[in-house]
């Protein structure tokens, strides 16, 4: 059994998403989202917890104290792309550049080195590992183990515990290592993300307790744009506002009080290496 848990952080403000791009409105503010940051980074001080921050590296460039602020706190900064557009909707040399980009651009802004990786809505192209060891990267957190989930992922995979990257593509380079998002025990479902705002904070813990029963370790995820009150947007579909802001920062603050070590993606791996348990 384990008390470990990762909490992470896709660092995206609500004009990165999918349901923000390709709506038809748009919204006058700016940087929404930028506060939920701020109100995490206390959550997880308030109780001596370290998170994973995988950063757009866009909010670096404009808000480069949001981020440094993280750092300093001594939480990891990884990379989520440099625009968080969808990698599967570029060609490959732009892929390169998004990997590359944005890990040169993090590391300017912390001053310190970013190894881990995860994509927007993870998704991934068939060139992904050998990418991600081209541009100097050490793990990847892109794959969901969920059930088929028709119009988002899932379906592709069944890894749920750290594991070399070539559990998830036999072609990878074998100094990659993969730390899956965690899906609930049975239903394989998410256990963050949408589906925390959809069945409730006591469904995470829920599948964390069952999961630690299991030594496996629980990689939650949340975004700081869901932590804070949406502007109306036309064509923005109504489940991105589902629960969203209080109702969301009171979730977390009880995950976050939840009996577990809340620690680093990057901390689970090197441990995993260390211990030499990996499937």
């Amino acid at each position: 059994m384990t008390d470990r848990a990762v909490f992470s952080i896709d660092f995206e403000l609500f004009e990165h998403t999918p349901a923000y791009r390709n709506a038809a409105g748009t919204a006058a503010e700016e940087a929404i989202g930028l506060d939920g940051g701020d109100f995490l980074r206390a959550a997880l001080s308030d109780r001596n917890a370290t998170a994973t921050c995988f950063v757009v590296a866009e909010v670096a460039k404009h808000y480069p104290e949001a981020v440094t602020a993280l750092a300093d706190a001594g939480h990891e900064i990884a990379s989520h792309t440099q625009t968080h557009r969808l990698l599967t909707d570029l060609g490959r040399e732009e892929r390169r550049v998004e990997l590359a980009d944005s890990r040169t651009v993090l590391e300017s802004v912390t001053g310190e080195t970013v190894s881990g990786f995860r994509a927007p809505a993870f998704d991934i192209a068939d060139d992904h590992f050998r990418s991600l060891a081209d541009a100097g990267y050490a793990y990847d957190s892109s794959v969901v183990s969920s059930r088929r989930i028709p119009g988002w992922y899932g379906g592709e995979h069944d890894i749920h515990r750290p594991s070399p990257a070539t559990a998830v593509d036999p072609d990878a380079p074998a100094a990659i290592s993969e730390l899956p998002a965690s899906v609930c025990p049975g239903i394989r479902l998410p256990l963050t993300g949408t589906w925390l705002r959809f069945f409730g904070p006591r469904y995470t813990v829920m599948g964390m307790k069952l999961l630690a029963r299991r030594d496996i370790t629980p990689v939650l995820y949340v975004h700081p744009w869901e932590l804070v009150d949406l502007p109306a947007v036309d064509g923005v579909p109504k489940r991105v506002y589902f629960r969203t802001g209080s109702w969301m920062r009171r979730a977390v603050e009880y995950i976050l009080d939840q009996p577990f070590e809340f620690t680093t993606a990057r901390n689970v791996i090197e441990a995993d290496t260390v211990d030499g348990d990996r499937p």
